[in-house]
């Protein structure tokens, strides 16, 4: 088996084009992320963060569909590979803490927030504190 530096993350493109979508490999699973870019202020604002869990197109097919129906919102994207272990409730573990960061981001899209991860609530605990070391 390959060695990587990452225990989640396989292999990872960064800013990829729209144009370059078609370019994938087809049953992808993971995390992806849709910028758009905004190029007087040279930056790449988070427009959503997705993931998939493989299936027919993976990550590729999401994008082809965040095409569709999100036109005009997004100019690239970031794709985030898991390796063939990480379980599928891993996966939407990681979707789900990523887009909380987002609920209360006044800049966030509206495309982005989500109303809450349930599970992250339920590992809550505002008394940092008394954490053991």
């Amino acid at each position: 088996m390959e060695q990587s530096s990452l225990r989640l993350i396989k292999r990872c493109s960064e800013y990829i084009p729209l144009e370059d979508i078609n370019k994938m490999p087809k049953g992808l699973r993971g995390i992806y992320v849709l910028y758009n870019f905004r190029p007087k202020l040279k930056n790449f604002d988070v427009v959503y963060v997705g993931m998939t869990l493989g299936g027919k197109g993976g990550i590729r097919g999401r994008l082809k569909g965040h095409r569709r129906k999100k036109v005009g919102l997004w100019t690239h994207c970031s794709i985030f590979e898991v390796w063939d272990n990480i379980r599928n409730d891993e996966i939407i573990e990681l979707e789900g803490l990523f887009r909380h960061i987002y609920k209360f981001d006044s800049r966030a899209n509206k495309l982005n927030k989500q109303r809450g991860f349930k599970k992250l609530k339920k590992v809550r605990d505002p008394k940092f504190w008394e954490w053991d070391e």
